[in-house]
């Protein structure tokens, strides 16, 4: 298995709407933080996760988070690029 490259820094913010969402763990996706497919072969799979009502959230873009797919300011802790 592959390790997750970080894909960002920083939580990305965003207002997500009801429906069913799949987080990208392995942090190669152009749509980040969402899965594109990216991961095949990497041995890593997406998180998926249901959005029951509109709501404003701290997604992880480290891909460190303990809890995924938010943010638990894992990013805080990562060594200089």
């Amino acid at each position: 298995m592959s390790d997750a490259k970080i894909a960002g820094r920083q939580p990305i913010i965003t207002t997500l709407t009801p429906g069913t969402y799949a987080w990208c763990a392995c942090g190669r996706s152009q749509d980040q933080p969402f899965c594109d497919g990216s991961h095949e072969g990497t041995g890593l799979e997406p998180h998926e996760w249901t959005v029951e009502a509109a709501k404003k959230v701290a997604l992880c873009a480290c891909k460190r988070t303990a809890t995924p797919p938010l943010c638990d300011g894992s990013h805080k802790r990562l060594p200089p690029p």
